[in-house]
């Protein structure tokens, strides 16, 4: 069954209202946290699209920021940066509603008269794959590990790169977790670790990344979550509490 279905684009000023997809009850702490992120944000440029059906049910969104205010490790001036895109269902994928989307933020960089849009990808979890940019005209132009970065050009100009983020991780020796409330996620992981470093006797040091050079200049890939212990990153992307108590086990630092 095809769907009708059009773009409501959030600011500060509706955020309230309709919320931003990823997370839906309004009383838990990641919601209010990353509630908070947004209003910041929205001053810096941030757009969220929510996709949305005749009726008004949400079905998907995308977030972009300009390059200069990216949550990733990247140099893209110039450039809008999508960080987060997502379809509910597997069936809308097949609709053309997420290139629905990313044709949208094209077409904000074309108003803008911005070089292009960049995204970072990878097959792994927690991150689009490339397939959907492939189809709308991005090109493969840098890759660090897992991470590809893709880039859909408007104008002639200095292609993005990523930040080689391997060389900031001798920086956290013991264990650390950095994690931003870019997702909200983050507030119930960063909840679950700590109780579970406290019961295996171990000192993790939580500290919330506050700015996007902070993220930029972070010890991982996908920029706003990274768990390290001795400089060795074990985990680029949300992590729960019983995935944390087997990777507390492979470092020999518990026995649960």
């Amino acid at each position: 069954m095809t769907i009708n279905a059009h773009l409501q684009r959030i600011t500060a000023g509706n955020v309230a209202e309709y919320g931003f997809f990823c997370a839906k009850n309004r009383k838990d702490e990641g919601y209010r946290k990353k509630q908070d992120w947004l209003h910041k944000r929205f001053r810096e440029g941030l757009v969220i699209y929510l996709l949305q059906d005749e009726e008004g049910k949400d079905l998907g969104f995308i977030e972009y920021l300009p390059g200069e205010q990216a949550w990733r490790p990247v140099h893209a001036s110039g450039y809008l940066f999508i960080h987060c895109i997502y379809l509910a269902r597997k069936a809308h994928r097949e609709q053309g509603l997420g290139s629905m989307l990313v044709q949208q933020v094209v077409a904000d960089a074309k108003a803008a008269g911005l070089n292009g849009v960049a995204v970072a990808t990878s097959e792994g979890p927690w991150i689009a794959g490339r397939d959907l940019f492939e189809k709308n005209g991005f090109e493969k132009v840098d890759q660090n590990g897992r991470f590809e970065l893709l880039v859909h050009t408007l104008k002639k100009a200095p292609l993005p790169s990523f930040i080689h983020w391997e060389d900031n991780q001798d920086a956290y020796p013991g264990w650390h977790l950095l994690l931003s409330h870019q997702c909200p996620w983050h507030a119930k992981a960063a909840r679950a670790l700590a109780e579970t470093a406290r019961a295996a006797g171990i000192d993790l040091h939580i500290r919330e990344i506050q700015t996007a050079e902070e993220a930029r200049q972070g010890p991982s890939g996908f920029g706003v979550f990274a768990l390290l212990h001795d400089g060795k990153l074990l985990a680029d992307h949300y992590v729960s509490q019983t995935r944390f108590r087997n990777i507390l086990r492979a470092e020999g630092s518990a026995d649960f």
